[in-house]
């Protein structure tokens, strides 16, 4: 396994490709006008024109087809009269000029003269050709309609059928044959067992190629045996211009990606310098690109997106449009491996006059951190990460009016958070709401650097017994805020159904047979746990498993779910979505604080309008643990 920067691995590998002749722009075929999928095909060669458009001199106007000579002086007060047949012939638009006739004048601009209308008076006069459309004033024949290598469009279709075309000349689609490997890999529709991995990559591979232009092609998955793979990949280059060999290309015992691409033709790269997506195998096989990507899906989609799209590119013999990139602030702390260039997904939201970028979480195997992205952010390998407020060049996923629309939410974790985002979704399709989990007291100090809109917060104060206000205070001294509540919550302890340890409360966490799983610091539920465990007289380190920090409730109640924790603090909605038993112990206040600059915006009317709807309450309630008796309420102003 190789560290090959990313710049050297391409060259190396492309050039082995032109070498071999695997580069070269695809073939012609012929494709209709008409066809479903003719709209973002490639043009294969020069597009010429059959014939003029129009083909025939045409009027322009309904009116009356004249010679310009004839109507010279003519005014509303000194009319000229001509006599129909002779001098004037009626015409709608688009007929065809009559001859000897070289202008129309329009029928608003035309009185009839006498009962039989055997003559018209012309209001005023016209210059010759005026209100005409003249043969080929649009497209003469022979005229390039499009150029070779054009990616057509909808507007394209209506010039060709113009210009007498009934099909078009475009490359023929590159055929990406998709071979998933490995042992663990079931059917998406196959029951959930340990061990088991849905096979899901391809879908997103195969996605990928069809909007880069190419067709795929994916086999069934292949067993971690080298002569099967292997197998797979002949028949695949009998049909295929490019082979894609998902998993299998790091060098473990059961990884044969690299060797099978080896034994089929020559290997030029085996590992590039980038996280993620390092184990890549390249080589040329059969006169075609191989590509041997890794299993992990953030992985196999970015490496992807840097190595097959361009072989797409040169095969359809256009490049597809760069991407816009803006500049933004990062909001948190990056550590990142020197020597490897990051590819680091974020969320992107306009707080004031910052665009600000939030890391959404990292590894190779979180699909959803490609859902959630807004943007790319690259790490040069040079460095060690980048700092909490960085300034950042972002190369967008998504729209930039989307980004500029998003409202941020930086703070507690909570269910009704996502509730929120799909109803305002579903309410106002240009609002997005992006929530990062950082805790209550990482979304205040997000708020006191400007970096969100507000941030979900239940901090209990253990002087007062009083929720968030003094944590308000403390955090944002130079910042007023309005403190906005979303929900009373229930806290109590998650366990497997049944509970079949029989736990009943905190003091149950120091038992030799429960393992706890615990929220991070910061968070308020930790600030809640660790309120109450003082309370008892429970010691955090006579709790086994209080070390382990996980962000989010979902995270703690899956921890349960999958039985590696016996036990976590948590809410009820948590425990219901994985079927866990819960022991309510705490009621708290869970509210949003919100700096008052932005509370009174206009840009956060929507989500504030939308705590005081019902329908919203009601599916807020619904979720379990939840008293929406105050949602909406204005608790308090911090000055």
């Amino acid at each position: 396994m190789q560290d090959v920067p990313l710049e050297d691995a391409v060259r190396r590998w492309f050039e082995a490709l032109d070498g071999a002749g695997a580069l070269a722009p695809l073939a012609a075929e012929s494709i209709p006008l008409h066809a479903p999928d003719v709209v973002g095909r490639v043009t294969a060669g020069p597009v010429w024109a059959a014939v003029s458009s129009p083909h025939y001199d045409a009027a322009a106007m309904d009116g009356i087809a004249v010679r310009a000579a004839d109507t010279v002086g003519a005014t509303e007060t000194a009319p000229r009269a001509l006599a129909v047949g002779a001098q004037a012939v009626w015409v709608d638009t688009g007929d065809p000029m009559p001859p000897g006739t070289d202008a129309v004048v329009m029928i608003e601009r035309v009185q009839r003269d006498g009962a039989d209308a055997s003559s018209v008076r012309v209001l005023e006069a016209v210059a010759p050709w005026q209100h005409v459309r003249p043969l080929g004033e649009d497209i003469v024949a022979t005229e390039l309609v499009l150029p070779e290598n054009h990616r057509i469009a909808p507007a394209d279709l209506g010039a060709c059928a113009a210009a007498g075309l009934t099909s078009v000349p475009v490359r023929r689609r590159p055929v990406v044959g998709i071979i998933p490997t490995g042992n663990e890999l079931t059917p998406i529709q196959a029951p959930r067992r340990p061990g088991d991995i849905p096979e899901f990559n391809s879908l997103i591979l195969a996605g990928l190629v069809r909007e880069w232009g190419g067709a795929p092609l994916v086999g069934e998955p292949m067993p971690d045996d080298a002569d099967a793979i292997r197998a797979a990949a002949v028949e695949c280059l009998a049909v295929c211009d490019v082979v894609v060999i998902n998993a299998g290309s790091s060098a473990g015992n059961a990884d044969y990606t690299a060797a099978v691409i080896e034994s089929l033709g020559a290997l030029q790269v085996h590992g590039i310098a980038i996280r993620p997506g390092h184990p890549v195998a390249l080589g040329v096989t059969g006169g075609k690109a191989a590509l041997g990507l890794p299993g992990y899906p953030v992985s196999a989609a970015l490496t992807a997106e840097l190595l097959l799209r361009p072989v797409l590119e040169r095969l359809l013999g256009v490049a597809m449009p760069a991407r816009p990139r803006i500049a933004a602030r990062l909001t948190r702390k990056v550590l990142s491996p020197i020597g490897e260039d990051e590819f680091l997904r974020v969320k992107l939201g306009r707080v004031g006059e910052r665009m600000t970028a939030t890391p959404v979480q990292r590894g190779a195997g979180v699909v959803m951190s490609l859902v959630r992205a807004d943007g790319i952010v690259r790490i040069p390998r040079r460095l060690e990460g980048l700092d909490a407020g960085a300034s950042v060049e972002v190369e967008l996923l998504r729209d930039a009016g989307e980004v500029e629309n998003t409202l941020v939410a930086i703070g507690s974790h909570d269910l009704t958070l996502d509730l929120m985002q799909s109803y305002l979704r579903r309410q106002h399709p240009a609002v997005n709401l992006a929530s990062a989990h950082v805790g209550s007291l990482g979304g205040l100090a997000a708020l006191r650097r400007g970096e969100a809109h507000l941030a979900g917060c239940h901090l209990l104060d253990a002087a007062t017994g009083e929720y968030n206000t003094a944590y308000v205070r403390r955090y944002l001294p130079d910042t007023p805020a309005a403190i906005v509540r979303l929900a009373g919550r229930t806290q109590g302890l998650m366990v497997a159904a049944g509970n079949p340890l029989g736990i009943a409360g905190l003091g149950d966490l120091a038992r030799d047979d429960v393992t706890f799983v615990n929220r991070q610091r910061g968070s308020g539920t930790r600030v809640l746990l660790d309120y109450h465990l003082a309370r008892q007289g429970v010691e955090a380190a006579a709790v086994s498993g209080y070390e382990r920090e996980e962000y989010s409730h979902l995270a703690v109640a899956a921890a349960v779910a999958g039985g590696s924790a016996q036990a976590g603090l948590g809410i009820l909605s948590a425990a219901r979505a994985l079927g866990l038993d819960f022991i309510p112990l705490f009621d708290e206040e869970y509210d949003l604080v919100i700096p008052k600059e932005h509370y009174e915006s206009a840009q956060l009317r929507p989500l504030l309008d939308l705590l005081g709807d019902a329908g919203f309450q009601a599916a807020a309630h619904d979720l379990g643990g939840y008293d929406v008796a105050r949602m909406g309420e204005l608790r308090g102003e911090i000055a």
